[in-house]
Formats: C-alpha cells, structure tokens, sequence
C-alpha cells in the first residue's frame, strides 16, 4: 500500500461541506464549498499535526483508505 497523505472524507451538510481525517481524531474544518473545506482541512491538518509534535505525541500513520464502489444497475 502506498500511501503520500491523510485520507479526508467530505460531507454535505445544511449550510456547506464539512471534512474529517479518520487517522486524526479531533482534525476537522468546514467551507461553504468543497473547494474551500479541502484548502481549510489542508491547514487543518497542517496546524494538528504541528500541535501534535511539539506536544510530543506520536504521530499516527496513515491508514485509513478511500474507494468507491460501482453501484449495482
């Protein structure tokens, strides 16, 4: 498995799109569109993962994998 990130997974909510890490507890963002969730989540992760290190927790591999799956006709 090759792996170059953190999978985000982006969700439609009321007033816009949310974003979450799966491998990063805590690590989120919103925008009001899915354009400016993922450049906010990139900060997000950005800043967790700095807060993280100089905290001096261990930084988790990534594991989580996303896929889409065809849909039966």
């Amino acid at each position: 498995m090759t792996n170059h990130g953190y999978a985000i997974v982006l969700e439609k909510t009321a007033t816009g799109w949310s974003a979450y890490a799966p491998d990063l507890d805590g690590c989120i963002a919103t925008g009001a569109t899915p354009e400016e969730t993922r450049q906010l989540m990139s900060e997000a992760l950005e800043m967790h993962l700095r807060a993280m290190r100089e905290d001096g927790d261990e930084i988790p591999s990534p594991t989580s994998l996303v896929d889409y799956l065809p849909l039966a006709s």
